[in-house]
């Protein structure tokens, strides 16, 4: 099943919370066996693409067999799958990393745990103005994703693509924009909610590059002739996976850890994104 989740999600009544699924009693052993006759529905919040796109797959392909039904809710924002999965709204949700997660729990105080990698999508650098790297002018304005995580992430790949340079682990646009060993080029560095970044790329005609996340690469079918660079995929630490409350690790959600990382899903993704935007992690 698929839902279109609106950005205020946090704000529905908690008697969506009574209906997840999650509390009914197959699912709430984790050694129970799941019964195909009697699927027990696990309700997962998921970035529109690809994970929610994965989760479909395996709802429409693997679940019933398995005893489990997909219950997938569309998400457009990094926030709302984590305060949704807090709130009981949600039993599980797919669209973050490591280390995406460490920042949130260590502000927020989420009690989560989660499976292994599923997916990487690397995250590229976009310009309609520039075809190599090289040819970027001084003073471009770039922009970049502002969540902590993903705005270190996206500088190391234009580090990766020489436009700046040494960025660390604790630097922001703010302490690398002004640092002429950093940012040699003078790159004038904005940023912007991730969903944000390819609307404005696409828009506005004053930014230069855009350091894009690949889930909305994907989804807004962006010109691969405007890639000025990529991430690597090759021991990529930045792998999505499943989330889930620490504690819950109900069968269903056990069985759906397992179909996540599947030959069947393995080969779905490699066949889906031929063009390399998403990658299997296992």
């Amino acid at each position: 099943m698929r839902k279109k989740l609106a950005l205020a999600i946090t704000g529905i009544a908690t008697a969506f919370a009574l209906t997840a699924c999650g509390s009914s009693d197959p699912s709430a052993d984790a050694n129970a066996t799941l019964d195909p006759a009697n699927p027990v529905t696990i309700k997962v919040g998921a970035s529109p693409v690809p994970q929610a796109e994965i989760l479909n797959y395996i709802d429409e392909n693997l679940a019933k067999d398995a005893g489990i039904d997909l219950d997938v809710v569309e998400i457009d924002d990094y926030v709302t799958p984590n305060t949704s999965l807090q709130d009981g709204t949600l039993d599980a949700n797919y669209f973050q990393t490591e280390a995406y997660l460490k920042t949130e729990t260590e502000e927020k105080g989420y009690t989560f745990a989660h499976g292994a990698g599923i997916h990487v999508e690397p995250m590229t650098v976009f310009s309609k103005t520039f075809k190599d790297p090289k040819d970027v002018t001084e003073g471009t304005t770039v922009l970049l994703n502002n969540d902590p995580v993903n705005q270190i992430r996206g500088m190391r790949v234009l580090e990766q693509a020489g436009l700046l340079k040494n960025i660390a682990d604790d630097d922001d646009i703010l302490t690398v924009e002004g640092d002429k060993e950093k940012n040699p080029l003078g790159l004038k560095l904005k940023d912007a909610n991730a969903e944000q970044v390819v609307q404005y790329y696409k828009s506005d005609k004053s930014i230069g590059v855009a350091v894009i996340n690949g889930n909305f690469i994907v989804q807004a079918k962006l010109n691969k002739d405007e890639i000025l660079a990529q991430e690597s995929g090759e021991n990529n630490p930045n792998a999505n996976f499943l989330t889930w409350r620490d504690g819950e690790e109900t069968a269903a959600i056990k069985k759906l850890e397992e179909l996540l990382h599947s030959d069947e899903v393995r080969a779905y993704i490699k066949k889906t994104w031929t063009d390399g935007s998403v990658i299997p992690a296992f």
